[in-house]
């Protein structure tokens, strides 16, 4: 099968940098995979896992938004924040959920209700990656 190089990237290091046979991502617009020699797009991701398929093997990564880009040699995802499932603390996780989750149900108009959306979808990711 073909293969070709998958870069996650964020603004503090490089997270992931493998040859990779297909990769899954959540873009704003729907799922997509996208395999080897795929035509040159760029797409704004979701905060949402990524699975990654690399000689019949899955691994699952974390990343919360950024942007998605295909080029001709190598797939480049820039993220606000990647993380494997080793470097994710559960604990830490599901304390951000709760204190999302406690944001969203109260009545204080002095939270960003949007912030706190966010926050939740990012712990609901981190968890749900590390549960896998």
């Amino acid at each position: 099968m073909s293969s070709f190089l998958l870069e996650i990237v964020t603004p503090e290091r490089k997270v992931y940098a493998e040859d990779v046979n297909m990769v899954i991502v959540k873009g704003t617009e729907g799922e997509m995979g996208i395999l080897a020699n795929h035509i040159p797009l760029v797409t704004p991701l979701k905060i949402a896992a990524i699975t990654i398929k690399k000689d019949r093997n899955e691994e699952i990564i974390a990343v919360n938004g950024g942007f998605l880009e295909v080029r001709k040699d190598k797939v480049v995802i820039l993220a606000e924040s990647a993380e494997l499932p080793s470097d994710i603390n559960l604990d830490r996780a599901e304390s951000a959920k709760q204190r999302a989750e406690q944001r969203l149900s109260g009545k204080r108009d002095d939270y960003d209700h949007r912030r706190a959306e966010l926050s939740l979808q990012r712990a609901l990711n981190r968890i749900g990656v590390k549960q896998r």
